[in-house]
């Protein structure tokens, strides 16, 4: 008996994501790891032949859920510019079948940010109170929607080269995420005196030298297709406590972790805690004497978890 899976487009994904607490599924997801009911396996690269670009396979099992996933994620060389896109297979453990094809765009933006948002909560200081944006597309929008009230934020100061000569509307959609937000003019102003540092580009190349904060801060970064991407310098991870999002996959994924251990003599073992370790209490919070990084390369896991509930949400309807 075979069934044909529910095609879901990005339009429906984005609707239903509005009806569920991301930060809570994910927060659920990294416990079933730290307790052995999911299954993280490494992400797979292949690249086409001809430098015509590349895929990621993101996988994951959800044992308790009865589910595993793969979302697949191709980079394609245009001459007009690569073309990024993503869709998510959710399979039944039970059955064998596929239950959902998912437009997975929504899905990689939310739980990015989400998962950013899972790490500031748990390693930022309770009392910061200035918060910067590094970045302005969907993902970074999408950062401090999840961000923004997870501490009592005074300050909230986005810089993005690219709002240069863009119009008040799109100005506007930035300025309207927080009343306490304000968008700087330079990296510099937004970077002053802040506490959290959220790092929301597709650079494949440093963005933020850690080297020029004012004081110990919590830097969070997150990964674009780009081989061997990085926000920060790969050599500043020797004088920062490295956290991550999962430390058996993200060490062979992360561009500045592979640069840092094969030029700066940084290790993997170097990883203060992950995710699964800082909500299980595992691993304590950081006592900011040095910097805070944390590095997120995005979980196949994330992905099906969140089509999972978009799926039982939309059974459900």
């Amino acid at each position: 008996m075979s069934s044909t899976p529910y095609v879901m487009t990005q339009a429906q994904a984005r609707e239903l994501l509005g009806q569920v607490d991301v930060p809570q599924i994910l927060r659920k997801l990294f416990r079933d790891l730290a307790a052995g009911q999911a299954v993280q396996p490494a992400q797979q690269l292949v690249v086409f032949p001809q430098g015509a670009g590349d895929f990621i396979n993101y996988l994951g099992v959800l044992a308790e859920d009865q589910v595993y996933g793969i979302k697949t994620s191709p980079y394609i060389v245009r001459e007009q510019g690569p073309l990024v896109t993503a869709w998510t297979l959710l399979m039944s453990m039970q059955t064998g079948q596929p239950l959902l094809l998912c437009d997975a765009t929504e899905l990689t933006t939310a739980r990015t940010a989400a998962t950013t948002a899972v790490a500031v909560d748990a390693l930022a200081p309770r009392e910061a109170r200035r918060l910067a944006v590094i970045g302005s597309g969907a993902v970074a929008r999408a950062h401090v929607q999840y961000v923004k009230g997870l501490r009592d934020w005074q300050d909230i100061s986005l810089y993005s080269p690219s709002l240069k000569g863009k119009t008040a509307q799109e100005h506007a959609l930035i300025t309207g995420l927080d009343p306490r937000l304000h968008i700087a003019d330079s990296l510099e102003t937004a970077l002053h005196d802040a506490d959290v540092v959220m790092l929301c580009t597709s650079s494949a190349k440093s963005v933020l030298d850690p080297q020029s904060l004012s004081k110990p801060a919590l830097i969070t970064s997150i990964s674009t297709n780009a081989p061997r991407a990085h926000e920060v310098p790969p050599q500043s991870l020797n004088d920062m406590d490295v956290f991550c999002d999962y430390r058996q996959t993200t060490p062979g994924s992360a561009g500045e972790m592979l640069i840092a251990g094969e030029q700066h003599g940084w290790d993997a073992s170097n990883i203060v805690g992950d995710l699964p370790e800082l909500l299980s209490d595992y691993v304590a919070r950081p006592d900011y004497q040095r910097h805070v990084f944390f590095r997120s390369i995005g979980l196949g896991l994330e992905d099906v978890a969140l089509a999972n509930a978009l799926y039982r949400l939309h059974h459900h309807n």
